[in-house]
C-alpha cells in the first residue's frame, strides 16, 4: 500500500487527537490557546489533504476511507472536551445532534455503498457550509475553555469568543440536521426500492417453501 501526501496529512490529523486531549488538560495558563492551535492545525490539514489530492491527483482507497474517519474522530473528541468543560443541557444537545448525525450518515453511506449507490449520498453544499461553521465554533469553544488554572474572564476576549462559539455550535447543529435530512431524502427512493425487493424475495421464498412442503 502506497501512502500519498494527503494520506500522511490524514494520519497526522489522527495523531493530533491525543495531542489535543493532552494539551487541553495541562495545568498551565496557555492550555486553551494551545488546544485551539492544535485543532486549527488539524482543520488546516483536512483542507490541505483534499486540495493536494485534487490538484495532483493523489487519490487512494485507503485515504478515501481514512479521511472521513479522522474528521469525525477529531470533531467527536473536541465536542467531548467542550461538553466536559461546559456541562450544560444545550451544549450537550448540540454535541449529541452532531455526533448522532455523523453516525447515522456514516451508516447510511455504508448501506448505499452495499447497494452500489454511494454517489447518491455525496456531500452537498449545505454539508460544506456546516463543516466550516462547525470548525469555527469548535475552535472558539476550545480557545475559551478553562480546564486549567485560568478563568474565562482571564482569557483575552474569553467571554465574547465563548458566546460566539456557543451560538455557532447551535447553528452548526441545525445545519447538521438539515444536511442529514437531505442525505435521507436523496437516499430514500433507493432504500424504498431495496426494501420492496427484499419483501418480494421473502414472499417468493415463502411461496417456494410452501409448494415444496405440499409436494
Amino acid at each position: 500500500m502506497k501512502l500519498t501526501v494527503p494520506t500522511w496529512l490524514t494520519l497526522l490529523r489522527i495523531v493530533l487527537i491525543p495531542v489535543l486531549v493532552l494539551v487541553f488538560y495541562l495545568p498551565y495558563k496557555w492550555t486553551n490557546l494551545a488546544a485551539a492551535v492544535v485543532f486549527v492545525l488539524a482543520a488546516v490539514t483536512d483542507w490541505l489533504d483534499g486540495w493536494i489530492a485534487r490538484r495532483y491527483h493523489q487519490y487512494s482507497a485507503f485515504g478515501a476511507f481514512l479521511d472521513p474517519v479522522a474528521d469525525k474522530l477529531m470533531v467527536a473528541v473536541s465536542l467531548f472536551l467542550i461538553v466536559q468543560d461546559n456541562p450544560t443541557i444545550w451544549m450537550t444537545i448540540w454535541a449529541a445532534v452532531i455526533v448522532g448525525r455523523e453516525i447515522a450518515v456514516s451508516a447510511l453511506r455504508e448501506w448505499m455503498a452495499e447497494l452500489g449507490q454511494r454517489a447518491t449520498v455525496k456531500v452537498a453544499s449545505i454539508g460544506k457550509i456546516k463543516t466550516i461553521v462547525q470548525m469555527v465554533a469548535l475552535g472558539c469553544l476550545l480557545y475559551s475553555a478553562t480546564p486549567g488554572i485560568m478563568t474565562r474572564q482571564e482569557i483575552w476576549l474569553g467571554d465574547w469568543i465563548f458566546h460566539i462559539g456557543d451560538w455557532l455550535l447551535a447553528v452548526a447543529a441545525i445545519l447538521t440536521l438539515w444536511s442529514g435530512i437531505q442525505y435521507l431524502i436523496a437516499a430514500w427512493p433507493t432504500l424504498q426500492a431495496d426494501e420492496k425487493k427484499a419483501v418480494d424475495s421473502s414472499r417468493d421464498a415463502a411461496k417456494i417453501s410452501h409448494l415444496t412442503t405440499r409436494e
